[in-house]
């Protein structure tokens, strides 16, 4: 089923607007799908003006960032431990901007977009 990104029939008070247009089909959004772990796998998708976006649908690897000496480290992802988008992520594995995911050098925050930027990057917390 299609994912409808168009303006609403009722406006904020509830009465119902009679548009003189139908739907369109740039008005239409993708089908979601979560970064989980995994052997890494990506998928490119057009986007408007054909332009591309690679998304993360599997990774086992981040590229991590120490804060203390500024270097970046590629490392394998062991597991999600928290996740403020939703508790139920966590049970999932799925990592998003903000999950806390534990690595081999040890607990790091997502920093980018894995469903839209094609990399899992994220930065070292302090112990």
């Amino acid at each position: 089923m299609a994912l409808w990104q168009g303006s609403s029939k009722r406006t904020r008070t509830g009465r119902r607007i009679r548009y003189a247009r139908g739907k369109r089909k740039f008005e239409i959004g993708r089908e979601k799908h979560f970064t989980t772990i995994g052997s890494t796998t990506t998928k490119v998708v057009r986007t408007k003006g054909n332009n591309r976006k690679t998304q993360v649908k599997t990774s086992n690897i981040a590229y991590v960032l120490d804060p203390k000496t500024n270097k970046i480290t590629k490392t394998d992802i062991v597991t999600v431990k928290e996740n403020a988008a939703n508790i139920h992520y966590v049970r999932r594995n799925i990592m998003n901007k903000g999950a806390i995911i534990e690595t081999k050098l040890g607990k790091a925050k997502i920093t980018s977009r894995p469903g839209q930027t094609g990399t899992v990057n994220a930065m070292l917390l302090s112990k």
